[in-house]
């Protein structure tokens, strides 16, 4: 059965007072029937813009009940806050523990990310030729952007699955990325997914591209939820130059 939680640093920290390695612990809404499988990525990250862009989301222990969740910046970087994904694109082939018995939605969630503070900060993740074994991996940068290192999950689910809806949206659905603006929305509905109520949500991050000339400010969310649809928001703040971001959205009952 699926399930999902957030972390947000906010509940353990000011933003004021940021800090190298921030933990809590989390309690799932519902036990889990074995130890599970935990996917992660970020929805909102607030960085400054001083030092490399270096963060990530580590759940190192967890039980059937709860997880430790671990927010960590390293080196100079300034993490204000984020709620809980070299310069050449990386591609790899991932073979499930287990085919499934049709080809499977993919969705990617970058979890770690390490951007040098001088260049522009772009990235971009994705799932492309899945079949019933496996799908190929994409992390991919452009222009002068410097990538050091990444980390990306992923979450699997059947494709004939009839209470799952899953799919990535983009800025450059709303206006180009020519043209910057802080804020965006688009409402969309599950096509042809049908959920008894109300469904949960899942969001997280997959692609910006972000002026680095102010700090990193970027986050994603949901609302207006129905058993049809959804209205889903990308937004930046302050003097922060959003040209476009990406995320990931999975719906699902319970």
């Amino acid at each position: 059965m699926p399930s999902f939680f957030q972390f947000d640093t906010r509940t353990a920290h000011p933003i004021d007072q940021p800090q190298v390695d921030t933990q809590g612990t989390v309690n799932f809404p519902q036990p889990f029937v074995a130890r599970p499988r935990l996917a992660n990525g970020f929805r909102e990250l607030d960085i400054s813009k001083d030092a490399n862009i270096r963060f990530k989301s580590t759940m190192m222990y967890f039980t059937r009940e709860w997880t430790d969740v671990h927010v960590v910046a390293w080196d100079a970087t300034t993490l204000y806050s984020a709620i809980d994904d070299p310069k050449r694109p990386s591609t790899v082939r991932v073979e499930f523990d287990r085919p499934f018995s049709t080809p499977s939605k993919v969705v990617a969630l970058p979890n770690s990310l390490d951007l040098d503070k001088n260049k522009g900060w772009r990235f971009k993740t994705s799932a492309t030729d899945i079949d019933v074994n496996g799908f190929t991996l994409h992390i991919e940068t452009w222009g002068d952007t410097i990538l050091y290192s990444a980390q990306v999950g992923w979450i699997a689910s059947p494709e004939d699955e009839t209470h799952i809806f899953s799919t990535s949206v983009n800025t450059q659905e709303v206006r180009p990325s020519n043209q910057p603006q802080a804020t965006q929305s688009k409402a969309i509905t599950f096509q042809d997914i049908e959920f008894w109520k109300k469904p949960d949500v899942f969001v997280a991050l997959n692609s910006i591209d972000i002026d680095n000339k102010a700090n990193l400010r970027v986050r994603a969310y949901v609302d207006d939820v129905s058993q049809q649809g959804l209205t889903w928001h990308i937004d930046s703040w302050s003097d922060t130059v959003l040209y476009s971001a990406g995320a990931t959205i999975i719906a699902f009952n319970p």
